[in-house]
């Protein structure tokens, strides 16, 4: 068995769990807003909505996304031995900085939820519209700089 095409494939797979989950829960959270005054029956549904796909989707999705990509590095750095300089190549800094934004906002998707759980509406409709395909074009930007290491020396 390829051990490596293995952590890609299961990489890839959380990956995109990840990525559906985080456009989806900032639809969730415009719908929220625009129709569930807090403390109606509807605020209550979508409380639990958003908290399930928080706990049941998006957060071990990403966790696994993390385990994953850190255990593919480490099969380029000890079973592949090329060392540690591949992490310097300017398309992996680009994936790494990808990867970063999208956990910073994958905790401030999860920070809004507990706002609005809470009867707060940090954020309007039209903002949750407008930001919900962000985590798509970054990962657009990734999976380029991977594939096609456009930034390559």
């Amino acid at each position: 068995m390829n051990w490596y095409d293995l952590l890609r494939g299961l990489h890839i797979i959380a990956v995109i769990a990840w990525m559906s989950g985080m456009m989806y829960l900032p639809r969730l959270y415009a719908y929220h807003t625009e129709t569930a005054p807090p403390g109606s029956e509807f605020d209550a549904h979508f409380k639990v909505w958003e908290a399930k796909l928080l706990r049941i989707i998006i957060n071990p999705a990403m966790t696994l996304t993390w385990i994953l990509g850190v255990s593919l590095i480490l099969f380029h750095v000890y079973a592949a031995k090329e060392g540690w300089g591949f992490l310097a190549q300017p398309w992996m800094i680009v994936k790494l900085a990808a990867v970063i934004f999208l956990s910073g906002w994958h905790g401030m998707l999860s920070s809004a939820r507990k706002k609005i759980a809470a009867g707060e509406r940090p954020r309007t409709a039209r903002f949750w519209r407008a930001t919900n395909e962000i985590p798509f074009l970054v990962a657009i930007v990734a999976v380029l700089a991977v594939t096609l290491q456009f930034f390559a020396r």
